[in-house]
């Protein structure tokens, strides 16, 4: 009997570890209940008269007021195109100019991995979470200060975004602090980007005379210029207007060569409202639309469809003080607006979506990153740029925020997803089931089984545990469980992912700091 009762035993146990086995290996994408591209659309803070209205005015912007200070190769390009240059030195573009470009426009662009299972398809309401910004301080929360961030600081995230399931592209995110030329630092940059993820990598050239540099550089990462134009993996984000309507002469020229080498462009136009950009929040989004709309003309009468992307930007001001506030409920309201313009072009599009006010990795982050990552998915914002990572308004990069970022991204996009409704969700058989015939609860059930990885999301460092449990774990604290990600991410993540010939090469052509 004893026997027989061990053998039934170990047959349960054994069942039961398969089961767990099973449940916990990777799905195929299709099956996971979020992957990169997730549509939202769902939340639209314009009705569809306002876009329309800030569509007009935009128009009339570019009309009546024009933008001052292009270079004059962009000044050629333009007015050959059909812009006019005025007396005052400011180009202005006719309604049907700015229709004949948009027209031109490329339209749903895939951004390429150096991994192709990382490319990320542009189009309609797909939303993708990354990084950006140029923090220049790093976020020491076990010391609770800050301090100069270095490009091994920049290495570390760009290894920390590639092993972090729910960030999907890696754009520079800190200064290199510790490279005092200004060139090396473009390189170190754009080196210490590649070397740790092979996700699309956006990055910013600081002098247009770096240009021809990076290119080289890229040139040896992807084994040649053909490959390289075969798959550009990196993007140039590109602040082209200084705003209120003026154009960055020397961001242009740094533009107009990224374009020649097949570099997609974020036209990146960064108004704080109150301050560079006007108050009121549609005309924000007014001014936005029209500096970006500038940037289409500029781009499609240079090379018609080159891939860029209407990167409409506008972010706040606290306006008792000034100040930046990135965190602030209208932040979102602006970023989601945006994306309201971005699917009336048909444009592939981008704005800020996560950024925190606060210092430290604490509630009013995350309140802040949650309710505006919400907000941008929902909006079904292409590019959530600086949607983990950072504090202080963008002065400061935390290294741990970005792997409670992952988790909060996991619902965010969980949030994206939405309810599925089909035939097989709705029956109601496993109600009769369970109610009629079985123990009155669905836990168990077959049914549950199946669902709990294809319709539930699992936070990684998250604690859901009982208060009970909490303290019998240790009274767990939820940054330091993010130290300890962190710290085995980097520990068993690879030195560089560039191919050691090329790492080689590159560290003899230039001088590498990490």
């Amino acid at each position: 009997m004893d026997d027989v009762c061990t053998v039934s035993a170990s047959r349960r146990a054994g069942g039961r570890a398969a089961r767990v086995a099973q449940r916990a290996a990777p799905l195929a994408d299709n099956l996971r209940p979020i992957r990169p591209g997730l549509s939202g659309g769902q939340y639209k803070p314009l009705t569809d008269a306002g876009v329309q209205r800030i569509h007009e005015a935009a128009l009339e912007a570019l009309e009546v007021i024009g933008l001052s200070q292009a270079p004059e190769t962009g000044v050629e390009v333009m007015t050959r195109a059909g812009a006019v240059l005025g007396v005052d030195g400011r180009l202005r573009f006719p309604r049907a100019l700015v229709e004949d470009m948009l027209a031109l426009a490329a339209r749903d662009i895939t951004l390429f991995g150096r991994d192709a299972k990382y490319d990320m398809q542009l189009s309609g309401t797909r939303t993708y979470f990354g990084t950006a910004g140029a923090a220049v301080h790093v976020v020491d929360v076990e010391k609770r200060e800050y301090r100069e961030s270095t490009s091994k600081d920049l290495l570390d995230a760009s290894r920390l975004v590639h092993h972090l399931d729910n960030i999907h592209f890696f754009q520079r995110a800190m200064v290199c602090r510790d490279v005092t030329d200004n060139l090396l630092m473009d390189m170190n940059t754009l080196y210490a980007c590649c070397a740790g993820t092979s996700k699309h990598v956006g990055t910013s050239f600081s002098d247009p005379s770096h240009v021809g540099d990076g290119f080289e550089m890229l040139h040896m990462i992807a084994g040649s210029e053909d490959q390289w134009r075969a798959r550009p993996f990196v993007s140039n984000s590109n602040c082209f207007v200084v705003p209120p309507m003026k154009f960055a002469t020397e961001s242009c020229q740094t533009m107009e060569h990224c374009i020649r080498e097949g570099m997609p462009i974020l036209l990146l136009s960064a108004g704080q409202a109150g301050a560079t950009a006007p108050a009121p929040l549609a005309t924000a989004i007014v001014q936005a639309v029209a500096e970006c709309l500038a940037g289409v003309v500029y781009v499609n009468a240079m090379a018609p469809g080159h891939p860029a992307i209407f990167g409409t930007w506008p972010f706040v001001s606290d306006l008792r003080t000034g100040a930046m506030s990135g965190g602030s409920g209208e932040q979102g309201l602006l970023s989601a607006g945006c994306a309201q313009m971005h699917h009336f072009y048909g444009l592939p599009g981008g704005a800020a979506g996560g950024m925190s006010d606060s210092k430290l990795p604490d509630m009013q982050a995350g309140w802040e990153q949650g309710i505006l990552n919400v907000l941008a998915g929902l909006s079904g914002l292409n590019m959530v740029y600086e949607s983990v990572g950072m504090h202080a308004s963008l002065l400061g990069f935390c290294l741990e925020s970005l792997v409670l970022g992952d988790d909060m991204l996991g619902q965010v996009q969980r949030c994206v997803r939405g309810i599925d409704v089909t035939e097989d969700s709705v029956s109601i058989d496993t109600m009769k089931s369970v109610c009629l015939e079985g123990p009155g609860h669905y836990l168990g059930h077959e049914q549950t089984l199946q669902v709990m990885q294809t319709e539930y999301v699992y936070p990684a460092v998250a604690n859901r545990s009982s208060p009970k449990e909490w303290v019998e774990l240790g009274r767990p604290d939820l940054v330091q469980k993010a130290i300890e990600r962190k710290n085995r991410i980097l520990r068993d993540a690879a030195p560089s992912l560039i191919d050691p010939i090329a790492d080689q090469a590159i560290r003899e052509r230039w001088q590498i700091y990490c």
